[in-house]
């Protein structure tokens, strides 16, 4: 509802993934935290999958102890189960290696890494991931989310769903938002020219095989 309402086409053909990494509570049992190396953090790990205007199209949250590559392989299959017009998705490089092949292989979804700058030191926005750089932002607005405060995962990716659904009817209340007439700085030039068309995958008509019958 949120495209069509910015003249949008209501199905989106390209995601960007990335995950963050909260402290979980003392409410959060063993079995369902663990510690991220990268991060040093003991808690959970959510996984976001927006489109190009930072809306969710899926939340996932696990443990903090398994690598993206892993979870993502049951993030994008959920996402290729909801959302069958998807064609592309950006990530950042932890979502590379072996993951790109599975994705294009099993899924039908070409997987393209945004790397980090050769002079980046720290933090700094980067083409397509700070779209869900800006999601996750939103995120740590609602105050409680700032942790997991949660037993059980699915409560913590229903509060994390009620903070996108919050923003999306507080956006139907309000003008259209006017298409960008210039590129964000960190996106290529290239992308300032004619925007390409978008080609929607039809649904393939499933077809069901019967067992003969035995005629008498």
């Amino acid at each position: 509802m949120v495209r069509i309402h910015d003249g949008l086409n209501p199905r989106t053909v390209a995601v960007i993934l990335d995950s963050q990494s909260v402290k979980g509570a003392e409410t959060v049992g063993a079995d369902g935290r663990g510690f991220d190396g990268g991060k040093l953090i003991n808690g959970r790990k959510r996984h976001l999958a927006v489109d190009m205007r930072g809306l969710a199209l899926a939340v996932m949250v696990t443990n903090a102890s398994p690598h993206d590559s892993i979870s993502a392989r049951d993030q994008l299959f959920r996402l290729r189960l909801t959302h069958s017009e998807l064609a592309i998705a950006w990530a950042d490089s932890a979502y590379g290696g072996s993951l790109v092949d599975w994705s294009h292989s099993f899924l039908n979804i070409t997987l393209k890494t945004v790397p980090r700058r050769k002079d980046q030191d720290g933090f700094a926005v980067l083409a397509k991931r700070w779209r869900v750089e800006r999601a996750i932002s939103w995120i740590i607005r609602a105050r409680r989310n700032v942790r997991d405060y949660e037993r059980l995962v699915s409560h913590s990716e229903a509060h994390i769903t009620w903070t996108f659904i919050t923003l999306m009817v507080r956006r139907l209340t309000r003008p259209p938002r006017p298409p960008r007439t210039e590129p964000h700085p960190v996106e290529p030039v290239k992308a300032a020219g004619k925007p390409k068309p978008i080609r929607l995958r039809p649904l393939q008509p499933r077809t069901i095989r019967l067992a003969p019958t035995t005629l008498r």
